[in-house]
């Protein structure tokens, strides 16, 4: 499973109509927009998918039109986590986990755990997991940062836990877990403005969110990198730079589906607490996006 979550994962969007109900449709479209681009595999509520707005209800709905729309063709990493340790085990049992390869879980965000907490945490999830598990450490949103000793422990300590997202924007801190991990310990980027250097440095690939309008162009990147192809891997990474960091302007997703729109896939539609993309943010992408080449 290590060798096939290696490369580019995308962190699905979850379209809403008009009224904000999930759009399957659109879903359908997102999906297969990502698989013919050349993705990797696929991250269905995450983060990027406003999972925390959706009920139980509609997160089987949107795991169960990916799975179906996938199809095999990608394995699929489900998101799941959450801040009370006990709840997140009774999760798991929630989940038709049919088409299923991994979880994804985040740090436990507001309680602002210890090192060993997390590390207890994570060791619970770990014996509850019928999946591997990647780790996802994010503390610009969790407050907490797991550090490098952590997550090199929990990995040699289990079996299942096979990687992590690391997503600090510290490329110090993921070369510490890149130098000391297993030799088959997935490290994949949670940053895209940091994907080229990261991969350079070790990185196996990303979890990606422009990957859900560019995966063609940012899956050569990551391509071009692996094989040593400095030149061509700048040369993408400076092309998406100034778009990758209007994306997360207003917040994630609203940048992305503003894309996404301008593209004709789904529609802009996020649910509160976000707002939909500015007009003038949605100006400036759609000029960007015409210097983007693809």
């Amino acid at each position: 499973m290590n060798q096939k979550l290696q490369g580019l994962g995308v962190a699905l969007v979850t379209p809403f109509n008009e009224e904000l109900s999930v759009d399957e449709s659109a879903l359908t479209r997102v999906v297969n927009h990502v698989i013919d681009g050349g993705a990797d595999f696929l991250v269905v509520l995450g983060t990027t998918s406003e999972a925390p707005t959706m009920s139980m209800e509609e997160k089987k709905l949107v795991l169960k039109t990916v799975v179906e729309t996938n199809d095999g063709k990608l394995p699929i990493v489900l998101g799941l986590g959450g801040n009370n340790t006990q709840e997140l085990l009774a999760d798991i049992e929630s989940h038709d986990l049919k088409g299923v390869d991994a979880f994804l879980s985040v740090v436990p965000y507001y309680n602002k755990p210890t090192q060993e907490g997390l590390a207890a945490h994570f060791s619970a999830l770990s014996k509850a997991s019928p999946l591997p598990i990647i780790l996802y450490n994010v503390p610009g949103r969790t407050v907490t940062n797991m550090l490098p000793h952590t997550t090199v422990n929990l990995g040699k300590e289990h079996k299942n836990i096979i990687g992590i997202k690391e997503a600090s924007g510290n490329i110090a801190q993921g070369m510490k877990i890149v130098q000391n991990a297993p030799a088959d310990f997935l490290i994949l980027s949670g940053d895209d403005d940091l994907v080229m250097p990261q991969v350079a440095a070790g990185f196996h690939g990303v979890i990606s969110v422009v990957g859900n309008a560019y995966p063609k162009l940012f899956k050569d990147m990551i391509t071009a990198i692996k094989a040593g192809d400095l030149e061509k891997g700048k040369a993408i990474h400076y092309q998406l730079l100034t778009l990758i960091d209007m994306l997360f302007e207003e917040g994630n997703p609203a940048g992305v589906k503003a894309v996404l729109t301008e593209m004709g896939i789904a529609q802009s539609f996020v649910r509160l607490p976000l707002l939909p993309a500015s007009s003038g943010l949605k100006n400036r992408l759609k000029e960007e996006m015409a210097t983007i080449s693809h």
